[in-house]
């Protein structure tokens, strides 16, 4: 029935023929409820898909400006002014320092041995920048993950560690090396005590930074080295001890999504207590948080996954109002076409809201 109802929010947005379920859960036994209108999400105001940014989780004018003139000139100083301008201690800083990187490394699969000239050039000119080392780290560690059975996959991790000591002795207090270093950790299957030293040195600089709380929970996952207990046990321990006007009350929704089964074949999982939950921190953590909290657009994207899915369409369109236009985070990103992911769970909340008398008009702005 889930692909059915994909099928009838795929058509809603035309264009799409085909889009595979998120990490490849089905979801066989769930139905919606409600009737399904076949309304265009045009109609909400919505971006249309072949406009979606699949760079960032969110809006960051300042950085797509910086990216776009890096890329169309292939001069690295937009990107060194722009984190050096970025407060080392806030997360909006980690998140840069990813994009970056995640461009530089896009442009190298696109031309391989041309692409991402630019970071190279940087290092090569600038080998003193903290900035230029860290996203060169990042850089690094995403080169390897993407192919973990190569043979240089081991040496490209060591490498990274070795640029990640660089960027730290070059910005002692910045925490970013040492986040970035947790993906070094994790690829190379370090000792639970060896994560845990390198976990000291995160939070000792910034001890409730929500990045690093996603870039530590993958170690701690059963994919990787740990279990879901140990992922639920860190997650709410992160939560439990979470300051005023945190996300990391989010944290494990995360958990939780890492966690589904490939083959869901309980209708109600989605309105499960240890789901509903994990739903209520993230949406408490949300409002709790201020407004242009770099991580937020993260959790609102998770946020309407699970909605999506729980039927909460009410909810769900009240996190697009807030993520629409930028599709760049999970879950998206787990799929070969964020964009076309993203379109599907849209349409479906619009389904969804409007088989229960919802119109444009009538959402709340």
């Amino acid at each position: 029935m889930e692909y059915l109802i994909f099928l009838i929010a795929i058509i809603m947005i035309g264009g799409l023929l085909v889009v595979p379920a998120v990490r490849g859960i089905r979801g066989e036994g769930k139905t919606m409820r409600g009737a399904v209108r076949a309304t265009d999400p045009d109609a909400y105001g919505f971006v249309p898909p072949d406009r979606l940014d699949v760079r960032l989780p969110g809006p960051d004018r300042e950085l797509i400006e910086a990216l776009e003139k890096v890329q169309h000139t292939q001069d690295w100083q937009p990107a060194a002014r722009l984190l050096a301008a970025t407060d080392a201690s806030s997360e909006l800083r980690w998140q840069r320092v990813q994009t970056l990187a995640g461009a530089a490394v896009f442009e190298l699969a696109q031309a391989p041995g041309q692409g991402g000239m630019w970071l190279r050039t940087w290092r090569v000119a600038a080998p003193e920048d903290p900035g230029a080392a860290a996203v060169h780290a990042e850089f690094l560690v995403r080169q390897a993950l993407r192919d973990p059975s190569s043979a240089d996959f081991r040496m490209i991790l060591e490498e990274a560690r070795t640029v990640c000591a660089e960027a730290a002795r070059l910005a002692p207090g910045d925490p970013v090396p040492y986040i970035i270093e947790l993906g070094v950790a994790r690829g190379l299957a370090c000792r639970q005590a060896d994560f845990e030293e390198l976990w000291s040195k995160v939070i000792e600089r910034a001890p409730h930074h929500m990045g690093a709380h996603l870039a530590a929970l993958h170690y701690w996952c059963e994919k990787w080295h740990g279990s879901q207990d140990l992922a639920d046990a860190f997650t709410h321990a992160a939560a439990g001890t979470a300051p005023a006007n945190s996300l990391l009350p989010a944290l494990p929704l995360f958990a939780v999504f890492e966690h589904l089964p490939e083959a869901d074949l309980v209708r109600t999982l989605y309105e499960s207590a240890v789901v509903t939950r994990a739903i209520e921190g993230a949406l408490f953590a949300v409002h709790e948080a201020p407004a242009d909290h770099p991580v937020q657009p993260h959790v609102r994207h998770l946020l309407v996954w699970f909605l999506v899915r729980a039927e909460r369409y009410a909810e769900a369109m009240e996190q697009l109002r807030h993520v629409d236009g930028h599709v760049g985070a999970v879950p998206w990103s787990y799929g070969t076409d964020p964009a076309a992911e993203y379109t599907a769970y849209r349409a479906l909340a619009v389904a969804g809201w409007e088989g229960r008398g919802g119109t444009p008009a009538t959402l709340p702005r």
